[in-house]
């Protein structure tokens, strides 16, 4: 039986699966890109400091990820003395974002995979947002409409959890997640300018000053953040693991991880990071190298070469091509699969020893959960790695506000080369970010972005090996073939953004 999901709903940008189901289990699936857009081919013979504004237009949700991301690129040509302020400001703006996209995700795109909204119905209390939620969900539940409104309506068929009191405060979490998320944009907006898509990130710092009211502000707002991340999230995602623990064993990807490290620690490009950077194979932990990755196109539209470098990357569109089903690149590190993403980006540190917090909070989460670290890699594991992710960074974030310079400068002063080459690492919430430019002629002739989904959904490679999602769906058994909300919960536990993974 041939199935597609799509449009899977409940993330960013287009995406289809088409499954393959056997005796009620997976035996083939294809994750499938649904449109093109093209930001490397109108990039090119721009001015150098258009990048970082343009290609935050990629995404809505992680447009400071790739401002930085650029800006490290074109920091890497420059050299620019960077003043310690100016990096300081660049982790505060792209940290509080993380924050804001943990929460979206978790309670706005994944919780309803879980959390069972008709429990409403029994709601006798007097909190005004769920008297109100509780009307909304019995009118529409007895309205007899084909098609329910969003976001809680139509569901798919599946266990949900079955604690009244668990769903009721879980839905005002969700409710109230909305609001903490615009603290932590208007925490990165302090500094960014706004959001989305700040003004004020370039190469070498941050135009906003670092006043004493911004920095008052800023640790006011993530504060707030950071309370909800230990006394709402946390709990929320510790019942759904305890109702669905089988879920620790489902959505595996089959292949390795990497990332590229999050939030330095000094302004140079070198510096050690929050999260530590590597390539997690078989246990062992290898420096990342650019120059290892490549771009498959075999099963993608696209009629440019196959297994491209980054900075030899083309971009040749073939929407007609006979072979292929996706608009994504098939990304590759020394021709083999990786994953990346939250898992990746604690796995990656855990196996270091890098960042003794997260060490703890592995080991900590483990034992509550009864798993050991290796079960990471699964739905449940992406979830919780993401909220391990949000507790250290909210630490962080509060400390790094004690760092700045009061009044210092937060720009560095430089000269942009008539040519030069570059790349640029970060971590999106998502997982690895790469972006690569070259200078000629003060323009911008060359550039690539290897982004977070283009791996996660890629689809099979040249040698017909399978992308993470694709893997971590193939092999999993699904009680409705017909809905699947099993894949459907795979699917989500990545949060794929298509919107950058087709840029």
């Amino acid at each position: 039986m041939k199935v597609n999901l799509g449009p899977v709903t409940r993330l960013e940008g287009h995406l289809n699966v088409h499954t393959t189901v056997e005796n009620n289990t997976i035996i083939d699936a294809r994750c499938v890109g649904e449109m093109f857009r093209g930001f490397e081919v109108f990039l090119r013979g721009r001015h150098p400091l258009d990048a970082q504004q343009i290609t935050q237009r990629i995404c809505g949700v992680c447009p400071y990820a790739h401002a930085i991301a650029s800006s490290y690129a074109q920091e890497s040509i420059y050299r620019p003395n960077i003043p310690p302020n100016g990096r300081i400001l660049h982790n505060l703006i792209q940290g509080a974002n993380h924050l804001y996209d943990y929460l979206l995700h978790f309670y706005q795109l994944a919780a309803l995979d879980f959390v069972d909204v008709t429990a409403i119905s029994n709601y006798s209390g007097t909190d005004t947002d769920l008297v109100a939620l509780k009307g909304w969900v019995s009118s529409e539940l007895s309205s007899n409409k084909p098609f329910p409104a969003a976001p809680f309506l139509p569901r798919l068929s599946g266990k949900y959890i079955d604690d009244t009191e668990l769903n009721i405060g879980a839905l005002k979490n969700y409710i109230e997640s909305l609001e903490l998320q615009k603290k932590a944009n208007r925490a990165s907006a302090i500094f960014g300018g706004k959001f989305p898509h700040a003004t004020a990130i370039f190469p070498g710092g941050c135009s906003q000053d670092a006043t004493i009211d911004h920095i008052a502000t800023y640790q006011s707002l993530i504060g707030e953040v950071r309370n909800f991340i230990h006394q709402k999230y946390i709990p929320d995602l510790v019942a759904v693991a305890s109702a669905f623990p089988e879920y620790w064993e489902i959505g595996q990807s089959k292949g390795g991880f990497m990332s590229y490290g999050l939030l330095p620690f000094g302004p140079e490009l070198d510096s050690a990071r929050l999260f530590a950077p590597g390539v997690l194979e078989n246990g062992q932990v290898s420096a990342v190298d650019f120059n290892a990755i490549t771009e498959d196109v075999r099963y993608s539209h696209y009629s440019s070469r196959s297994g491209l470098r980054v900075r030899k990357g083309e971009l040749q569109p073939a929407p007609d091509k006979q072979t292929s089903y996706s608009w994504i690149k098939a990304p590759r590190y020394n021709n083999k699969v990786v994953e990346v993403g939250a898992t990746a980006r604690v796995l990656v540190d855990y196996q270091q020893g890098n960042n003794s917090k997260i060490k703890q909070l592995v080991d900590h989460f483990a034992g509550q959960v009864g798993i050991t670290a290796d079960k990471l890699n699964s739905v449940l594991g992406r979830h919780l790695c993401r909220a391990i992710s949000a507790v250290v960074i909210a630490d962080f974030l509060m400390e790094e506000t004690e760092r700045i310079n009061h009044g210092g400068p937060t720009m560095a002063e430089y000269q942009i080369p008539s040519s030069g080459e570059g790349f640029g690492a970060t971590e999106a919430s998502r997982g690895a970010l790469l972006h690569y430019i070259r200078i000629e002629d003060h323009k911008i002739a060359k550039y690539e972005c290897v982004v977070p989904t283009t791996w996660n959904c890629s689809p099979k490679d040249d040698n017909d090996r399978n992308g993470p999602m694709e893997s971590a769906l193939i092999g999993t058994y699904v009680e409705t073939p017909q809905e699947q909300i099993e894949a459907n919960r795979i699917v989500r536990s990545f949060d794929p953004c298509l919107a950058c993974a087709v840029h």
